[in-house]
This record gives C-alpha cells, structure tokens and sequence, in this order.
C-alpha cells in the first residue's frame, strides 16, 4: 500500500512538475509557413531581452479547424496559434482569445510595423462582440484569392472574368481551391459588383450574407462548370500548375507566387490576376489562445516576427505577403527592373503611389478597392452546398489526378529538404543583393 501512495505522490509530482512551462513556448502554425531558421534566432534573441531562457516547440496544421478543435474542445495548451481572419473572428466571438500584452520594457515595440491598412481597414472589419480585434491578434501573412494561369494556353484577356472557369475548352485543366468561405465570398462579391458600385451594398459587409438566396445564386454557378474541375485542392494545385498538368487554379496569390517562381525555374510562364469583378481579401493572424501557459514569451515571439528584416526573409522563403509595411519593407520588395509602377499608397503610405512591386504580392489600390473579406456566418449552409456541389462531380481525370498527386507526394518528400536548400540559396543570393 505504501509502495502505492509511493508511486501515486511521485506521478502526482512529475505531473505538477510538467506544468511549469515558463521556458517552454509551444507555437501552432500552418505548414511551411516560416523561414524555420528564425525559431532558433528568437530562441537566442529571447534570451538577450529578458535574460531568460525558452524553448520553441512547433507544431502544424493543415486547415483552420483542425487548429479550432484542439483549442475549443480539446483545451490544448498551445501559447500561439496563426488562424485566418474568419477563425479569429470565431475565437474573439467565443472567447478563446487572450490580449496580447505589448509592452516589453526596453525593447522596442516591433508590432506598430504592421501597415495601418491591416489594423485599421481589415481588423476593424472583424466581428468579436464589441472586442477591438487588435487587442487580441496580429496580422502576419495576407493576400488575395485569384486565378493562375498558365499564358501558353490562357489569355489575359479571358481571366478579366471568373467566366473563364466556364470555358468548355479547359475542361479537365482547372483545379479549384477546397476552401467553401473563399470561393463563395470571392464569387458573391463577384455577382454584386455593380450593387457595391452604386452604393446599394457594402463591400466590407458583404461577406456576412450567407442567405439561402445568395448561397442558391452562387451554388447554381459553381454547377455550370464543376464538369471542368479536375480537383478540389487544398495544396497540390500549385505544383500541378508548375507542371502543366492543370491551367487554370482559383487559388490564393501567396500559393500562386510560389509556384510562379518554381515554374520560371523550368521555363513554364504562369501569371496571377485577380477579376476585375472583384474577389477576396485574406489575412492570417498571430494569437494567444485562451488555454496559453507562456504568454510572456508568446507575446515577445509575435514581437519577433513583426521586425522587418524577418518579415523580408518571411516573405523570401514562403512566397507570402507578410503585414508588415514601412519604407524597410518597400524597399527589399521594390525591383524597377522587373515591374511597371503601380500604387500601393494604401499599404505603405501616400509616397507609394507609383512604385515598382510585384502586382501578385501587392495590388494595385484600384484592384483592392473590389476585394472584401470573409466573415465567419453562414458555416453550415456553405458547408451543405460545398458537398453538394462536389459530391456527384467526380470524372475520370479527376481520379487520374488523385493518382497522379500520390506519386507527386511521394516524391515530393523525397525532395522537400533539396528544396528547402534551394530557397535558402535564393534568399542568401536576394540579402547578397540587397547589400
């Protein structure tokens, strides 16, 4: 009995023991979503601000909700977590979310570089019950939901309209983004361009209407060229295109630059527009979950990342847009030699009205006067008519593609650190030049 209690008071104490997270930060992020490199750099840069040590522990997901449930029902212990602007909305509402403290004594507060466009234009857009989204997030990647396309089969012209989906010729050739909220809001805002125009609807408010007349307008549309959809993807579309194995990809603008840069690699032109009907505008955010054990040292990591120079090598290694404005910024991403000047004065302030920067990153003001985003309303009904409009569209190629994604992954792992080397040469060659 006694030996017992022994064992029981030692578990017991080994128990207490594992609480005590002070020098542990447990970071929950999205695949492939950082220059890895910066963990261990924060790790030391840590250390050097508060004299204190602290170990990273990182984790990934796939999708927004996998994130969601291990955070609302499972009480995961995570200090950080990155979800999409729809989720934080959700979490503010729920009151998952903690304030992010910015207040780090002598360090500066690196979180005032986050372009007043994110702050003050998206995150006030965000529903929490009354919560000013800005005290519990920061933004640190965003972008647009568009189409890519490859040019030596597409035309420019035909990807000014989402109608270019609807083309029997492309039939067996277009991947489609498996994201219900992006595609649905993107084509809503689509439908009601010329009501937003005149005034009748708010673009910042449209994302809310989830309506079973909306839903029926869009539902309807996606019917008329499912038939042409070779796959729904959440991430393959973008090493598809590279290959010429697909077109056209309703993807985001982050994926698209991506695999722009790895096609130009092997000679495959692909570009990235947005309709001029108007899309979605997207943003992913840092916060601290209700069940965070280091908040401290959560709140100095989101610090972190928003100094500018790891925003630039951000951005070099996964080919997202970070949040991050500010001259430092405009400058390591403005290239005279490679773009026609457009304005971007509403990211980095009136001086960058005609400046050289890649369109597919940062579009130009007019593009983003037609893009609104995604609310968190509607969840079940969209979700009833994303099955509804997959669930009978299977054809040959598509079960092709399933086969010929699989042998894709498997070789993918077998090159995913060769490339991962390669991205660090890139980026060392694009400091060297900077320099």
């Amino acid at each position: 009995m006694k030996k017992y209690l022994l064992i029981v008071l030692s578990a017991l104490l080994l128990a207490g023991c594992s609480e005590d997270r002070s020098h542990i930060l447990k970071v929950y992020n999205w695949a492939d979503y950082i220059d890895e490199s910066l963990i261990d750099e924060f790790e030391v840069w840590y250390k050097e601000q508060t004299g204190e040590d602290v170990e990273v522990v990182y984790q990934t997901f796939d999708i927004n909700e996998t994130m969601l449930s291990k955070i609302e029902l499972g009480h995961e212990d995570y200090d950080l977590a990155c979800p999409s602007d729809y989720i934080i909305e959700r979490m503010l509402s729920n009151d998952l979310l903690l304030p992010i403290d910015t207040d780090f004594g002598d360090t500066p507060n690196y979180i005032d570089n986050v372009a007043p466009y994110i702050k003050e234009e998206l995150f006030t857009q965000i529903a929490g019950n009354g919560k000013n989204a800005n005290d519990y997030a920061v933004g640190y990647m965003w972008g647009t939901t568009g189409i890519l396309y490859n040019t030596k089969y597409v035309s420019d012209e035909e990807v000014k309209s989402w109608d270019v989906l609807r083309n029997p010729d492309y039939a067996g050739k277009i991947l489609v983004k498996d994201a219900f909220r992006d595609v649905y809001t993107s084509l809503l805002i689509s439908f009601n361009i010329d009501a937003i125009e005149k005034g009748e609807k708010n673009l910042q408010t449209i994302g809310f209407d989830a309506s079973p007349e909306s839903i029926s307008i869009v539902e309807e549309y996606l019917n008329s060229f499912k038939d042409n959809v070779a796959g729904w993807e959440a991430d393959f579309g973008k090493d598809q295109m590279t290959k010429e194995l697909a077109w056209l990809n309703l993807s985001w603008s982050g994926d698209a630059q991506w695999a722009m840069d790895e096609a130009s690699e092997i000679g495959v032109e692909l570009q990235y527009t947005i309709p001029q009907t108007g899309s979605t505008v997207w943003f992913d955010g840092w916060v601290i979950p209700k069940y965070a054990k280091n908040v401290r040292a959560a709140s100095y990591f989101i610090n972190f990342m928003c100094k500018p120079e790891n925003a630039v090598r951000n951005m070099d290694v996964i080919g997202y847009v970070s949040t991050i404005g500010g001259n430092e910024v405009l400058e390591a991403m403005s290239d005279d030699e490679a773009y026609e000047p457009i304005d971007v004065s509403y990211f980095f302030g009136p001086e960058a009205d005609s400046v050289c920067v890649s369109p597919v990153l940062y579009p130009d003001n007019m593009v983003m006067s037609r893009c609104g985003m995604m609310h968190d309303s509607g969840t079940e009904e969209l979700l009833k008519m994303w099955s509804r409009v997959k669930g009978d569209s299977a054809s040959a190629w598509t079960y092709t593609l399933i086969c010929l994604v699989f042998v894709a992954l498997i070789a993918a792992v077998i090159v995913k650190y060769a490339k991962k080397r390669y991205r660090r040469k890139r980026y060392a060659k694009k400091r060297k030049k900077r320099s």
